[in-house]
């Protein structure tokens, strides 16, 4: 990912493009009215044959014909009533359209009060595509993005904004990358360069160390894999910390279904259903690059759910690192065990609150679709997280836990079972994993829609999306202000 200095300056300075944001019928800010008298009559000519109206969602470019400083215009369309979210999707659109040249100016952040931060994630998260792979890749060539009139609590928010965006490119790596590159080992040594990097305390659990603490879900996944599992633990501990926040991430770097094994189909997608622990791992990155005064534990879980005359049967009873226990009765519903583990250890540290992100379930998409991530939990953690994530632009919606349904997942022979009914599937799954954080306040993210994209809009890419990032740190920004 290329590196993007944000910069303060004048509509009078030279950039190979300039972007400018437009209301419905053509309404013009101050830049569009600078723009309409540098380009004289024939700008209005221009966009009636091209029916740019303002629309938002419009995107049109116009060359700079040696009228203005810029090589070309990108004006976007922002309709009647612009809001942060939509100053992100047109930053993105443009950003997308942007990545062969080199220097960009823009107003768009003028346009809502703390726009520059809305602009420069979105722009940045535009511009991103995974190309590793590719025999011929088309690298961004975008160095420079300047904020015009921007003042500097304007910029400063940009350049943190610029951050986070960063690590959501991170995490879409991890996340698109091929599953037989990044084994449980592979994913360690990238939390491992992160605590190089920011002074994070990493600790790695391996088999040996997983089977005398009591992780038995997790090695239980494990148990047809070839790539041994990991535990990831990390530590960032501020001086002055405000608050201590745990965060929890799924780490199935593939998943099979195990003997419960998927179709063909159900597999092609499931090299990211390791999304909620690149979330974990890239907001923590952030969250000690930032410095923000929070004192957070981070844990994932990773291993392969996969199938060898080893693996994990249906019928089995697994111990949890807690002493409770889980039969399997469906080896495909895997990440409630991995997940166990974690957020018993999570629990042992005795945080403020707990957060868990994970691919969890289809039943969610059913209920939410593939853009809005399903929000549980215990007191008043989901209320803290659903302000983060709103805050963030990240969509959850709160579901329900409610006591009665506990015993859909009671066990014949066992403490409880890893399935329920097929109806309220994300709901069973919440109330397993709350098995397993006491009483400390809990929220649990289903992420498996949003995390990742059918397709290519605004500031997403098809593929990873890096969701739970931005809510992530967030949610840090919450708790160290004592909300």
């Amino acid at each position: 990912m290329t590196v993007i200095e944000f910069r303060a300056g004048t509509l009078e300075e030279a950039a190979d493009a300039l972007l400018i944001g437009v209301g419905a019928e053509r309404g013009w800010d101050e830049s569009g009215r600078w723009l309409a008298a540098r380009m004289g009559g024939w700008l209005e000519g221009y966009l009636d044959a091209a029916d740019f109206s303002g629309k938002a969602g419009e995107l049109l470019t116009v060359p700079g014909a040696g009228l203005i400083p810029h090589g070309s215009v990108v004006l976007v369309g922002l309709g009647g009533d612009p809001d942060a979210e939509l100053l992100r999707k047109s930053a993105g659109s443009a950003g997308r359209a942007l990545t062969r040249v080199e220097s960009v100016a823009t107003t768009l952040g003028s346009r809502v009060a703390g726009g520059e931060a809305a602009v420069a994630l979105g722009f940045v998260l535009g511009q991103y595509s995974f190309q590793k792979h590719r025999t011929q890749p088309k690298p961004v060539k975008t160095t420079s993005l300047c904020f015009v009139g921007a003042d500097a609590a304007g910029l400063a928010e940009a350049k943190k904004a610029g951050v986070i965006a960063a690590a959501v490119a991170k995490a879409r790596d991890l996340v698109n990358e091929p599953s037989v590159n990044k084994p449980p080992e592979f994913l360690a040594g990238v939390a491992r360069e992160i605590g190089e990097r920011t002074g994070v305390r990493v600790k790695v659990y391996e088999t040996e160390e997983l089977a005398s603490g009591g992780f038995g879900g997790i090695l239980g996944v494990n148990a047809g894999a070839t790539e041994p599992a990991r535990l990831v633990e990390m530590w960032y501990e501020p001086a002055g910390a405000k608050a201590f926040l745990a965060m929890v991430g799924k780490g199935i770097v593939f998943d099979s279904g195990g003997l419960s094994i998927k179709t063909a189909e159900g597999m092609e997608t499931m090299k990211t259903d390791m999304s909620g622990a690149a979330a974990v791992l890239a907001a923590m990155e952030a969250i000690a690059t930032l410095g923000i005064p929070v004192k957070v534990l981070a844990l994932t879980p990773l291993t392969e759910n996969m199938v060898n005359g080893s693996a994990m049967r249906p019928g089995d009873v697994l111990k949890a690192r807690n002493g409770k226990t889980i039969e399997v009765l469906n080896t495909d519903a895997e990440g409630r065990l991995v997940l166990a583990d974690a957020l018993s250890l999570a629990a042992e540290s005795s945080p403020d609150l707990i957060i868990d992100l994970a691919t969890l379930t289809g039943a969610c998409i059913i209920a939410l679709g593939e853009e809005i991530a399903g929000l549980f939990g215990t007191g008043d953690a989901p209320e803290k997280v659903r302000r983060a994530a709103e805050a963030a632009g990240e969509r959850v919606w709160p579901l329900p836990l409610p006591a009665d349904y506990r015993k859909k997942i009671d066990s014949d022979v066992a403490d409880m079972k890893n399935t329920g009914p097929r109806y309220g599937g994300a709901i069973n799954a919440a109330l397993l994993l709350k098995e397993f954080v006491g009483d400390i306040p809990w929220a649990h993210l289903d992420i498996a829609g949003p995390a990742r994209a059918p397709e290519t809009a605004h500031y997403l890419a098809k593929g990873g999306t890096g969701f739970g990032v931005r809510t992530l740190v967030a949610l840090a920004d919450l708790l160290a202000d004592g909300s």
